[in-house]
């Protein structure tokens, strides 16, 4: 089974600190994924595509291919990384799924099945937004379809963790930090946004368990 065990972030740590998560040596586990910083100037041979997000790559292990990108997405292959479970201030628990967007779910799906052998769950239309979901061991990708997209490979865009307490880490760093609580579409749970002021690079959101 394929399945996600780290991604690559050119970002600062300083924000991510700042919001409560523990970093060492540019480095932070989070439900036994890997997340790595590097510096914002070091992106490699990152696709352009990917120029818009601090998420420039993930690390998969147990993949039959080794592909070095998927439908443009940097690919890293690891089978050896022992997964680390560390506590963090944000109460952050578990990677819930990483969001990609693309201009054809069916040419993204299909490259990441091919790549992986994990194949496409479920399409969800959402009126101009088409959803494809796939699970690489701990971590759903969210395949998004949208007619704004029209580069010809796909792109990384954001990551979604389950914390412990939702409604404290917001209430803790505030609405200029992160937005208010609001239901998400899973039936029971909350989910909030990082505001961009908060520097991360990235789109991040919180979700209750």
């Amino acid at each position: 089974m394929t399945a996600i065990v780290g991604f690559t972030i050119a970002s600062s740590t300083a924000p991510w600190q700042a919001i409560g998560l523990r970093i060492d040596d540019g480095v932070a586990w989070v439900g036994g994924v890997r997340f790595r910083f590097v510096e914002p100037n070091a992106r490699g041979d990152v696709p352009s595509t990917a120029a818009s997000t601090a998420l420039v790559g993930w690390t998969l292990s147990g993949s039959p291919s080794q592909a070095a990108a998927i439908d443009g997405l940097a690919s890293d292959h690891d089978d050896d990384l022992v997964p680390l479970a560390w506590t963090h201030e944000l109460g952050a628990r578990s990677v819930d799924h990483v969001v990609v967007t693309t201009s054809s779910i069916e040419r993204t799906c299909g490259a990441i099945e091919a790549a992986t052998g994990e194949p496409l769950k479920r399409i969800r239309e959402a009126g101009a937004i088409r959803q494809g979901f796939h699970r690489l061991g701990p971590v759903i990708v969210e395949v998004v379809e949208d007619d704004r997209v029209v580069a010809p490979t796909a792109t990384f865009w954001g990551v979604v963790l389950i914390v412990d307490d939702l409604h404290d880490v917001a209430g803790r760093l505030g609405p200029d930090v992160i937005s208010l609580p609001k239901p998400a579409v899973q039936p029971g749970r909350f989910i909030a946004s990082f505001r961009e002021a908060a520097g991360l690079g990235l789109p991040l959101a919180l979700m209750s368990a």
